[in-house]
């Protein structure tokens, strides 16, 4: 298993969209906005981009950030690997790479706003839903010096 998060490379492009899947294809309150290959190729643009890290065990890749600059784009981890400290440690990685991160995440993802929460994350604003695919509520969290606003 990978312990330090590495680039994510053209051929983790599925195993990238699985993990991601399993989270969006999967959680009841989310809605599917987009077909499959839009996602494929969103992810390639990233991957292609060096925006993506992951981390990668036998089964492949276990949890991935996205980031451009100091904004988190997405954080998944697969989930039988959940709540072992592998998005914690991507999350630290990049929190080691520049003084402030932000992101939005769902206001009904309670675990995820937990997560950040815990990591120092504190929300500086809330939006309307206007703002993401899903049209959903959302919350605008950030890090570092962003955060003592």
């Amino acid at each position: 298993m990978s312990t330090v998060p590495q680039p994510a490379r053209l051929r983790d492009v599925p195993g990238l969209l699985a993990v991601m899947w399993a989270f969006t294809r999967h959680t009841p309150w989310l809605p599917v906005v987009r077909p499959w290959y839009v996602d494929a190729w969103l992810m390639l643009g990233l991957v292609r981009a060096g925006q993506v890290h992951l981390l990668r065990d036998t089964q492949g890749v276990l949890a991935f950030i996205a980031r451009s600059g100091g904004r988190v784009l997405a954080l998944y981890v697969r989930p039988a690997a959940r709540g072992q400290g592998h998005g914690r440690r991507l999350l630290a990685a990049a929190q080691g790479q520049g003084d402030a991160l932000e992101l939005w995440t769902q206001a009904a993802n309670a675990p995820a706003r937990a997560f950040y929460a815990a990591l120092g994350f504190a929300e500086v604003g809330q939006g309307n839903g206007q703002g993401n695919d899903e049209g959903l509520p959302d919350i605008h969290l950030v890090w570092g010096h962003r955060g003592a606003r």
